[in-house]
């Protein structure tokens, strides 16, 4: 009766491992270019005072290394800062900053 017993819950639990159907999983990747060609550089100088106010008051250990301009009067600012940290910010004409 043991053997039977045995035997019946093999079976069984063999039976349903392989009774499970395995699922693709397809990896999608998808990349996304913006071109911002529209900005043109500008001298750090020609920035209007609300926008060197704004990173001096947000990023007081920065300093601007190079701006841009676009039709619709947003900044673009590569930042550095004093630890060698560079990054680009957006800012339009008043000071504020905005996320392209």
């Amino acid at each position: 009766m043991k053997k039977l017993f045995f035997v019946a819950v093999l079976s069984f639990g063999s039976l349903t491992a392989f009774a499970q159907a395995g699922e693709d999983v397809a990896l999608v990747t998808t990349q996304t270019a913006i071109a911002q060609d529209d900005f043109s550089e500008i001298e750090t100088s020609d920035l209007p005072e609300a926008v060197a106010t704004a990173v001096s008051t947000d990023y007081p250990s920065g300093t601007i290394s190079k701006a841009y301009v676009n039709k619709q009067e947003q900044y673009k600012l590569e930042v550095t800062l004093e630890d060698g940290t560079t990054g680009t910010l957006y800012a339009d004409k008043d000071g504020n900053w905005i996320e392209l």
